[in-house]
């Protein structure tokens, strides 16, 4: 047992170092003052999304970018919300605007893949950049991925999402484990080893798109129309994926009201995980889980066996310490401090929130946007 919980945290301990690595080796970029050139058109697919709609719009609206560079394409999934009369206002307010609405037809078990593919198919310009309903768009968004088109020359990139601010324990809690998962997210394009990134902030070249055969092989799968594309562009093209490490690219979207839709939102994202085909991803699966159920494991033992208590506490120890060093990388680059004060709490909770989470999406249905999904 002390072993095996030896060899565990060393390969854990070496795969963060890892993505600290990786996280410092990756620079911030800087937006230079490359002249607007490339296209983009902005596929936004959404869902009973009237509440959220009017922010996400109005900071599309405040772009600093050609207006005849890019368009915005709306697609609906089945909303029963007053979602129409937000956008005809919209486009009346800002004519120069091209913006249009589609609605969805869902051909597979995955309505989002679905819509998303849909604006693609009726878009017309050079770049795909997706985005959610409930996300909030930075004024120099399109001018720091024409840039960084400009002087990297890749296909497919991947940018920064956060949580807007808020003060409660559950918003905390979601903030710390948001804030790792970009931390890993930015260390692994460091070091070359991309294993995941967030729909909500991606934009990609709409004919290799078309040359991947898009979200084919994966419509069985409700979400991950993001992790998937990445990797088939793992797959076919490693060089050309990248990381805009810059500020001024950064969505900022909301975390879960409640813990119910938190919990269900993991559950969701957890659920995907057994159907990814890079190893990587899985290895790293398997290191956290792993990790975290040692220390499970070493309460358990330690409660009848008081030699055990040694070793829960240098397990524990090097954990947060290297975790930590993460995610206050993290932090810094998004001037996010909030919540790193409830760190050491969330760090004793954790273990539990990921066998929790394991267990459930491995049996449990989960519910999305109102649907109820099967894994």
């Amino acid at each position: 047992m002390i072993y095996i919980a030896i060899l565990i945290s060393i390969i854990y301990s070496a795969l963060i170092v890892a993505f600290i690595i990786g996280f410092k080796k990756l620079e911030i970029f800087k937006n230079g003052n490359s002249a607007p050139k490339n296209t983009f058109s902005i596929v936004i697919a959404f869902r009973n999304e009237a509440k959220n709609l009017p922010t996400l719009l109005q900071s599309l609206s405040k772009l600093q970018y050609p207006t005849n560079l890019f368009e915005i394409l709306l697609v609906n999934d089945n909303s029963t919300d007053e979602f129409e009369l937000i956008i005809a206002d919209f486009m009346k307010l800002y004519p120069q605007i091209h913006i249009t609405l589609y609605n969805n037809k869902e051909k597979t078990n995955s309505p989002k893949k679905d819509a998303i593919s849909l604006g693609i198919k009726q878009s017309q310009f050079e770049w795909i950049v997706t985005t959610d309903a409930d996300c909030i768009i930075p004024v120099k968004w399109l001018q720091a991925f024409n840039h960084f088109i400009e002087e990297k020359k890749p296909l497919f990139i991947s940018a920064p999402v956060k949580f807007k601010n808020e003060n409660s324990f559950l918003f905390h809690f979601q903030n710390l484990n948001f804030m790792s998962l970009i931390g890993s997210t930015i260390g692994s394009f460091g070091i070359k080893k991309p294993f995941i990134c967030n729909g909500a902030n991606l934009c990609y070249s709409k004919k290799i798109f078309i040359e991947l055969n898009g979200f084919s092989g994966n419509e069985a799968i409700a979400s991950g129309d993001d992790i998937f594309l990445l990797e088939k562009m793992i797959e076919k093209y490693p060089a050309k994926l990248h990381y805009l490490k810059i500020e001024e690219a950064t969505v900022l979207t909301h975390s879960e009201s409640t813990w119910r839709h938190f919990l269900n939102q993991q559950i969701r994202w957890a659920s995907k995980s057994a159907s990814y085909s890079n190893v990587f991803s899985k290895f790293i699966g398997i290191i956290i889980l792993s990790e975290n159920l040692l220390i499970l494991i070493t309460i358990i033992f330690a409660i009848f066996n008081s030699i055990y208590w040694i070793l829960l506490l240098l397990l524990l120890i090097q954990k947060i310490l290297i975790d930590f060093i993460l995610l206050y990388k993290t932090a810094t680059f998004f001037k996010q401090y909030n919540s790193i004060g409830y760190f050491p709490i969330v760090s004793f909770l954790y273990p539990l929130y990921i066998l929790i989470i394991s267990f459930l999406s491995t049996f449990k249905k989960y519910e999305w946007k109102g649907r109820l999904f099967k894994k």
